[in-house]
């Protein structure tokens, strides 16, 4: 009997998790699918505790249901310090984890990019920023988060502080700010399908020296990376944190490492087909 898997949000259809890890599952000769649940906010722990009664092995967690599933699972340290959840291992109980933020420090790594002691401007100040925020503190960046509402990033600013250098500020300063960082991260939905023509920077604001790293996976490239380009800055994509942080979550469940060459190739391929 296969062992099931899959992730919960509303929507979902957009979701590319079930073609990285049914991917991942084909390589490794496993007997597991993983499907894509469409979870309203009211119906949440009915799901996730059906999910455990039905023999599940796990669940990925997506948007809006990130923060509200805290409810629900017994969250490990780091996921209660972001406040969100976006991976439930039903092995010994339904413990829930966070791999957004060291999905991200994966993506830059395959890049060669080391955070430590790097000014980050941080852009956004939602779930996967905050996962994000945390991480890259931990591994001794200097941050600094602009976002649209100015308390919202004073906030996570506040909280992060509590294990790196953070600041919080808005969006209006932002050519300055750029002047003066290492790495550029974009964690807001500016730039995602279908308002592809969107960004929050331009390259005239850019310097070649500046790493630009989108979260955004789908377009591909978005306009910020092609500003980005045209600006001489190197670049780093959201398919990488998409598939470094389902990696995070495979190895939670598996206890063992994940095909990523083969995840990305699914991704991308489901992106560009």
């Amino acid at each position: 009997m296969k062992k099931i898997y899959g992730v919960i949000g509303d929507p979902i259809e957009h979701s590319l998790s079930p073609i990285m890890h049914n991917a991942a599952f084909r390589q490794l000769g496993m007997e597991c699918e993983y499907h894509a649940f469409r979870v309203t906010l009211e119906n949440v722990a009915s799901a996730i505790l059906g999910a455990k009664a039905l023999g599940f092995g796990g669940l990925n967690v997506t948007i809006p249901l990130k923060e509200m599933v805290l409810d629900v699972v017994d969250a490990d340290p780091l996921a209660k310090k972001i406040g969100a959840v976006n991976t439930i291992d039903f092995k010994d109980g339904i413990i829930g984890y966070n791999t957004d933020g060291v999905g991200a420090k994966h993506a830059l790594e395959k890049h060669g990019i080391d955070v430590a002691d790097k000014r980050v401007l941080l852009l956004g100040s939602g779930g996967a920023a905050r996962a994000i925020a945390f991480q890259l503190a931990k591994d001794g960046a200097t941050l600094i988060i602009a976002n649209r509402t100015v308390p919202r990033a004073a906030k996570l600013a506040q909280e992060v502080r509590s294990i790196g250098d953070a600041i919080g500020t808005g969006l209006d300063e932002l050519a300055m700010l750029i002047k003066k960082v290492d790495i550029l991260v974009n964690s807001t939905s500016v730039g995602m399908r279908p308002r592809m023509d969107e960004t929050l920077v331009t390259a005239d604001l850019m310097h070649p020296s500046l790493v630009v790293f989108d979260i955004v996976y789908n377009p591909i490239e978005t306009r910020l990376l092609r500003e980005a380009k045209k600006a001489g800055a190197p670049t780093v994509d959201g398919v990488d944190m998409l598939v470094h942080q389902g990696a995070e979550s495979f190895k939670i469940w598996m206890g063992r490492d994940a095909p990523i060459d083969v995840m990305e190739a699914a991704v991308r391929c489901a992106l560009k087909c």
